[in-house]
């Protein structure tokens, strides 16, 4: 899983971006995949881990399986 750290969040519009621990583009974060995690809310700050996902139809890349990282 890779880490990063919650760049912005709105929970209000439903989306926001993750700054990868490693560098690179920011991912994408859905409040979908919020929703499913037992993180409850996202933080501007908050470290986490996430998988990458490649969705189906778009073939857009977003952050899923979102953790709490140590």
């Amino acid at each position: 899983m890779a880490t990063g750290t919650v760049k912005w969040y709105n929970p209000t519009k439903g989306y926001g971006f993750i700054e990868p621990a490693n560098g690179g583009k920011d991912v994408f974060v859905h409040a979908s995949a919020v929703e499913v995690s037992s993180l409850g809310s996202l933080n501007e700050g908050q470290k986490i881990s996430y998988e990458v996902e490649r969705d189906a139809r778009s073939g857009k890349e977003s952050a899923g399986r979102l953790q709490a990282a140590e």
